[in-house]
C-alpha cells in the first residue's frame, strides 16, 4: 500500500511484497549455481575438444554463471529494500521498482541462453557430449527448469496485472455526488468484475438470475475496494493486525467493564434465561429442529460429519437405479439413486413417508428444502438449505437492501435482497401444487414450524413473516443467522415468532455490507497505525494462528497506541449514524480514510432477525483451574441485534458458524445440564 508502479501502470502487489518470493529464489538460485558450477568445470575440457560447437556450449555454461550471479545479487538487493519501512513508508522502499524493471529484463538474456541450451541438450545441434550421465542429467534438468521458472514468472505477471492499472485511472476520483453507481471508474470497475464472473463461473451463466447476481456482486465488490490502493496482502496484513487490534480493545473493554461492574451478564442457569421467554423457546427444542437444519444439506452433510463411513451409512437409505423407476412425485431434481433424501432420511431420523416434499433443485436465488412430518412434536418442518453451492454464496453476496412486504411488517422495512428473492422463489414452488394447503389438510393439529442454518436461517425468517397470516402460530428455529437480513423495526417484529441462536464469535451473524465497508476503513486505518514491515506481520500472523497474541504485541506494534484505542459504543462508528471514522496518522490519510468511509454502498443498515441467544464458552475461575474440576462449558444471554453489527477477526469465526458445531455446543448445554444440575429441560409440547 499504495500499489507497486512500474512500467507507467498499477499493478495488484505492493513493493514490500517480494521479501518472500526473492528469499525463496534466492535458495533455489544457490542451489542452482551450485550444480552449474560443477557441471562447467566437467565439461569445460571436452569443450575444447569439441572444436566449433565447443564455443556455444562454453558461452551457454558461462552466461549462465554470470546471469545466475547477478540475479542472485538483485534478489538479495530486493529482500533488503523491500523489507525496509512499515506498509505505509514506501519512500524507504523507492529503490524497489528500478531493481525490479532490472530484474524483469534479465529475463530476455536468460531466454536466449536458454534457448542455446535447448538446443545442446535436447536437440544435438551441437556435437559437443560428454560421457558422465551425471552432467547431463544436470544440464537437462537445468534447461527444464528454467523454461518451467520463466512461465511462473509470466504466471505472477499475469495475477498482479491490474486491467485498470493505467495512468489515465491512476489519479481518477469520484466527482458525482450522486453516490458510487454513478461513477465512471464504477461502471468500469463493475464491468471488470462481471466478466471475470462469466468466465470464472461460466455454469452460473444458464441460470435465470445468474446475469442480475453477477451485476448485483461486481457493483458490491467494485464499490467496496476501488480507490482504497489496497492490494490482496494488504488486506491480509490488515485483518492480522486488526486481530491484534480488536484483542487489545477488548482488554480494555474488559478492564473497564470490571471497573465500572458494567456490560453484558452471561449467565449458565438456563431457568433464569429463559424465565421471560416463551415456552416453545428451549434449548432442547433448537436442538431438536436444529437436527432437520442439518438434514435438509442432504447427503453432503452425511459424508461431512462421517468423513470414512458416509458412503456406507447413506446406502441403506439409497434407492438404486431410481432412474428406472418411476420417481415419487414429492421429490425434485435428486440423482439417480435419490441420495439427497437418503441424506435427509438418515439425518432426520424419520420414515420416508414423513418425507411430505424435498425440492433439492439449487439456482441463483433457488434454495433446496424439504417439507417433514414430525409427529414427536406434531409439528410440520420445513428445512431450508444454508450455503453450500456457489449459486449459494452469489444469493449470498447480492446483499444490497430491497424494499419488503409482509401482512404487519412496518412500513419501509428492507431486507436482504438475495434473500427476498430466494423466498419469492420458494412461495411459488409452493403454489404451484398447493403443496402447503395439502399438508396442513393431512395434519390439521399439527404447528407449522420453520428451520434453517446460515441462509437458510434468513429465508426462514422471511419466509415465514409471509407466510403468519395463514399460520399465525408458526415458529422459527434460525442458527447463525447473518447479520444484514432486516431493517432493525423489521427486525423487532420478527422478534415475536423467531427464535435466533448464535455461538461465540460466529462471523456471519456479523457479516453484512455495512460492517464489511466499516472492516475495510478499519483496515485502512490500522494499516496506516502500525511500525511493522509486512514480512514482519505475515510471520506474527501465523504465530498468532499457532499460539495466539502475546500481549507484548498489543502495545509494540503500533506507532502510536492512542490511534488505535477503542471508543464508547456511544462514539463508535459501527453504531453512528453520522458514521464517524477514528483518527489516523497523517492529514493525507485521514483525507483518504474519510473519503472511503464516506462512499458508502449500503443505503440502509441491515440488522439480523429473531430474538438472540447468544451462547459463548465459560472461561473457567482460578478455583476450577487449580482443582481440575469443571463446571458448564458455555454460558448464555439474551443479546439484541446491535450487538452484533461489527465485523470481528477471531480465531473461531469460521468454526463456530459450522452447524455441527452449534448442534454440538447445544448438546453440550443439556449434557452439562443434566450432569450438574442433575436434571434434563423437558420438552416444551408444540
Amino acid at each position: 500500500m499504495p500499489a507497486l508502479r512500474l512500467f507507467g501502470r498499477k499493478w495488484l502487489a505492493a513493493s514490500d511484497d517480494l521479501v518472500f518470493p526473492c528469499v525463496f529464489e534466492i535458495c533455489f538460485r544457490i542451489v542452482w549455481l551450485g550444480l552449474i558450477s560443477c557441471v562447467t568445470s566437467t565439461y569445460w575440457n571436452v569443450t575444447e575438444e569439441c572444436g566449433e560447437d565447443g564455443l556455444p556450449v562454453r558461452i551457454y555454461l558461462v552466461g549462465t554463471i554470470v546471469l545466475i550471479s547477478v540475479n542472485i545479487v538483485l534478489l538479495v538487493l530486493l529482500v533488503n529494500r523491500s523489507a525496509q519501512g512499515s506498509i505505509t513508508e514506501v519512500h524507504k522502499r523507492r529503490l524497489v521498482a528500478p531493481l525490479l524493471v532490472i530484474k524483469i529484463l534479465l529475463i530476455l538474456p536468460e531466454t536466449g541462453l536458454n534457448v542455446l541450451g535447448t538446443m545442446w541438450a535436447f536437440c544435438g545441434t551441437f556435437q559437443c557430449r560428454s560421457n558422465d550421465k551425471v552432467s547431463r542429467t544436470v544440464i537437462e534438468a537445468i534447461v527444464l527448469f528454467n523454461w518451467v521458472v520463466f512461465a511462473l514468472i509470466i504466471f505472477g505477471l499475469a495475477i498482479v496485472f491490474d486491467p485498470l492499472g493505467s495512468a489515465k485511472y491512476k489519479n481518477g476520483r469520484d466527482t458525482n455526488d450522486n453516490g458510487p453507481t454513478e461513477s465512471a471508474i464504477h461502471r468500469k470497475v463493475s464491468k471488470l468484475w462481471f466478466r471475470r464472473f462469466r468466465w470464472a463461473f461460466c455454469c452460473l451463466r444458464r441460470d435465470e438470475f445468474g446475469h442480475e447476481a453477477f451485476t448485483q456482486v461486481a457493483s458490491l465488490l467494485s464499490a467496496l475496494f476501488r480507490g482504497t490502493d489496497l492490494v490482496p496482502s494488504d488486506i491480509v496484513a490488515g485483518c492480522v493486525l486488526l486481530r491484534v487490534r480488536q484483542k487489545r480493545e477488548t482488554r480494555e473493554m474488559r478492564r473497564i467493564r470490571m471497573l465500572n461492574d458494567d456490560g453484558p451478564r452471561y449467565s449458565t442457569d438456563i431457568t433464569r434465561v429463559f424465565a421471560t421467554s416463551p415456552a416453545w423457546m428451549t434449548i432442547k427444542n433448537a436442538r431438536h429442529f436444529l437436527r432437520f437444519a442439518l438434514a435438509a444439506y442432504g447427503w453432503p452433510m452425511v459424508c461431512y460429519l462421517n468423513c470414512c463411513t458416509g458412503p456406507y451409512r447413506l446406502i441403506p437409505k439409497m434407492t438404486c437405479c431410481a432412474c428406472f423407476r418411476r420417481k415419487p412425485q414429492i421429490i425434485i431434481d435428486d440423482n439417480c439413486c435419490l441420495c439427497h433424501l437418503a441424506g435427509v432420511r438418515y439425518t432426520s431420523r424419520l420414515r420416508s413417508e414423513d418425507v411430505l416434499h424435498a425440492s433439492f433443485k439449487n439456482h441463483v436465488f433457488e434454495l433446496p428444502f424439504c417439507i417433514l412430518a414430525d409427529h414427536s412434536t406434531k409439528s410440520i418442518v420445513i428445512a431450508i438449505r444454508g450455503s453450500l453451492s456457489m449459486r449459494d454464496v452469489f444469493t449470498d453476496l447480492v446483499a444490497n437492501a430491497e424494499r419488503f412486504e409482509a401482512p404487519g411488517m412496518p412500513p419501509d422495512s428492507s431486507a436482504h435482497r438475495g434473500m427476498v428473492a430466494g423466498v419469492d422463489c420458494m412461495l411459488k414452488r409452493l403454489r404451484e401444487g398447493n403443496i402447503l394447503e395439502r399438508i396442513c389438510a393431512t395434519f390439521p393439529d399439527y404447528t407449522l414450524v420453520l428451520t434453517g442454518h446460515s441462509l437458510g436461517a434468513g429465508v426462514s425468517i422471511l419466509l415465514a413473516a409471509k407466510l403468519r397470516p395463514r399460520f399465525p402460530d408458526l415458529r422459527v428455529y434460525a442458527f447463525a443467522t447473518p447479520a444484514g437480513l432486516l431493517s432493525r423495526e423489521a427486525a423487532r417484529f420478527t422478534e415475536s415468532f423467531a427464535f435466533t441462536i448464535g455461538v461465540g464469535d460466529d462471523f456471519v451473524m456479523r457479516l453484512g455490507v455495512d460492517s464489511i465497508e466499516n472492516l475495510r476503513t478499519s483496515v485502512i486505518e490500522t494499516i496506516r497505525a502500525c511500525k511493522l514491515p509486512k514480512w514482519r506481520i505475515m510471520l506474527n500472523g501465523f504465530g498468532y494462528a499457532l499460539f495466539g497474541v502475546p500481549s507484548r504485541d498489543l502495545e509494540t506494534t503500533w506507532h502510536d497506541v492512542t490511534e488505535i484505542t477503542a471508543k464508547k459504543a456511544s462514539e463508535s462508528p459501527l453504531l453512528s449514524s453520522e458514521r464517524p471514522i477514528q483518527t489516523v496518522a497523517t492529514a493525507e490519510g485521514a483525507l483518504l480514510s474519510s473519503e472511503i468511509s464516506q462512499r458508502r454502498f449500503a443505503k440502509t443498515r441491515l440488522y439480523t432477525g429473531g430474538r438472540i441467544l447468544h451462547i459463548v464458552r465459560r472461561k473457567k475461575t482460578e478455583l476450577e483451574k487449580k482443582s481440575n474440576s469443571g463446571g458448564p462449558t458455555y454460558e448464555m444471554r439474551w443479546a439484541t441485534a446491535e450487538d452484533f453489527t461489527e465485523l470481528k477477526v477471531m480465531p473461531r469465526m469460521l468454526l463456530d458458524h459450522l452447524p455441527d458445531n452449534v448442534f454440538k455446543t447445544l448438546t453440550t448445554i443439556l449434557e452439562d445440564q443434566k450432569t450438574h444440575n442433575g436434571s434434563i429441560l423437558s420438552l416444551q409440547e408444540i
